[in-house]
């Protein structure tokens, strides 16, 4: 069905303010893929934070500029499915290379991330970087490291010193008389 007008306007509105918003994009061919196959890509898209649109490459295109997304504009070719991470940067990487596993006409076609283009074979790269989770345990053992060292450099000091029983080396309260 072709839209109108107003249909377009709607459809580059709605693409440009998840682009302007999104940490990556990958855009895949998608030529062959099932309606069932179709269905269940949106249904994990949803569930891991991926806009994932179809829509026509011009429409893309003029989404896309103004954004740090406008770099793939001379890469929009054929037809093409658009994913957008919202919520990690590499969810969408993630995303398209679990149901390119499944389906060989799934082919990734561009990788945007950071203001840069990369050639699909940076889906790769795109789908190994950390979730949120796993990025933020990361930062939590970086974090206690320096403290973990600092006990065990204390722990050592007293072990060497003896381990003497700590009260014992208090000074006696003075008595008032």
């Amino acid at each position: 069905m072709a839209l109108n007008l107003s249909q377009k306007q709607e459809v580059v509105a709605e693409l440009a303010d998840v682009a302007a918003k999104a940490h990556s994009l990958v855009a895949a061919e998608y030529a062959g893929i099932t309606v069932s196959q179709m269905t269940a890509m949106r249904k994990k898209a949803r569930e891991t934070g991926v806009f994932l649109k179809v829509v026509k490459n011009t429409l893309a295109s003029r989404a896309v500029a103004g954004t740090e997304f406008e770099v793939v504009q001379d890469k929009l070719v054929g037809p093409l499915l658009y994913a957008f991470s919202t919520e990690e940067p590499g969810a969408a990487g993630r995303l398209i290379k679990e149901f390119a596993k499944g389906n060989d006409k799934l082919q990734a076609k561009v990788v945007a991330f950071g203001g840069e283009v990369y050639p699909a074979s940076h889906v790769e790269v795109l789908a190994s970087l950390p979730t949120r989770e796993q990025a933020l345990a990361m930062l939590a053992r970086v974090l206690a490291e320096p403290a973990t060292m600092f006990a065990r450099a204390v722990k050592a000091v007293a072990d060497k010193q003896g381990g003497g029983d700590v009260a014992a080396t208090e000074e006696a309260p003075a008595e008032t008389a």
